[in-house]
């Protein structure tokens, strides 16, 4: 599995505020409303992750030997994707509300009501809070390399890189 690059994601993230600043710009020029999104989103996205942290929290028991039923191995997959989406969609609306904020601060001198201002710096902390939980749930998901595993560092492997155990049935004593 290949985890997801913080590179990556703040890439996306500045690309996507350069975006969201542009349709400020736009949206201000012709008298439109902001681009912003209600401040009833970061109750989806605390819920939304709650429900990332909580299925985390059971791979991560499980995969430290904690408890002693099988983990349904499809709940883990799809634990993983929801964290990897709980990042991704953490990136965008941090870029896009991080650009309306930018926005907004060359007007903060001539508004008296900073109300879209705030409402872009919540969801900007909302969707950083998403981008976190994401990336830490997503190395919960990670099973760490076993002995003899041809895939894992050298100080783990065998004699000349091959499996010490090399024919033998894998056991693991959960």
């Amino acid at each position: 599995m290949k985890l997801t690059s913080p590179f990556l994601l703040l890439a996306i993230s500045v690309a996507v505020a350069l975006t969201g600043w542009f349709a400020a710009v736009i949206t201000g020029r012709y008298s439109l409303p902001t681009p912003v999104l209600p401040l009833t989103g970061l109750l989806t996205m605390g819920v939304i992750v709650a429900l990332t942290l909580v299925l985390g929290i059971r791979v991560l028991r499980w995969r430290n030997g904690r408890k002693k039923k099988i983990l349904n191995p499809i709940l883990a997959a799809w634990t993983l994707v929801l964290a990897q989406a709980c990042a991704y969609t953490g990136t965008v609306l941090l870029g896009w509300h991080a650009g309306v904020f930018l926005d907004q601060l060359r007007l903060w001198n001539l508004r008296s009501d900073h109300g879209i201002t705030w409402q872009a710096v919540a969801m900007a902390g909302g969707g950083l809070i998403m981008v976190i939980v994401g990336l830490v749930v997503e190395r919960f998901c990670r099973i760490p390399p076993e002995v003899g595993d041809p895939d894992s560092p050298p100080h783990l492997q065998g004699k000349h890189g091959k499996p010490s155990a090399e024919g033998e049935y894998a056991y693991r004593g959960d």
